[in-house]
């Protein structure tokens, strides 16, 4: 009979615990993503000129754009101090939102640089 009784005092305890969910404020969800989208366009542009600058062609331009974006995920953790959920509701918001936005970007630029470079 005690046994039913603890396990009844268990399910209580549990029944009243209260569950905690993280409160954000949307506006400052919108402006860290809006920092995140500047500063992954700024890198981008960067990124291409360099790439352009240094020759890389086919593969090998592409790998450069996804190592300056690893390098920029990286950078904005760091700068979180890895305590991600502080100012963003998902890792996905620093490592996958905005890679394909500064994509086009690159592309231009590299091709741009290249060609200033290279073959004028």
């Amino acid at each position: 009979m005690d046994s039913r009784n603890d396990g009844a005092a268990k399910d209580a305890k549990k029944s009243d615990e209260v569950v905690e969910t993280p409160a954000y404020s949307q506006e400052n969800i919108q402006h860290n993503m809006r920092i995140i989208y500047y500063s992954r366009t700024f890198l981008s542009i960067v990124g291409g000129v360099v790439a352009g600058v240094l020759g890389l062609t086919g593969v090998t331009g592409f790998l450069c754009y996804f190592v300056i974006m690893m390098l920029a995920s990286a950078g904005i953790a760091v700068k979180t101090k890895f305590d991600v959920f502080s100012f963003f509701d998902s890792w996905n918001r620093i490592t996958i939102d905005g890679i394909a936005q500064g994509f086009m970007s690159f592309i231009l630029f590299w091709t741009f640089a290249y060609d200033i470079v290279h073959i004028f």
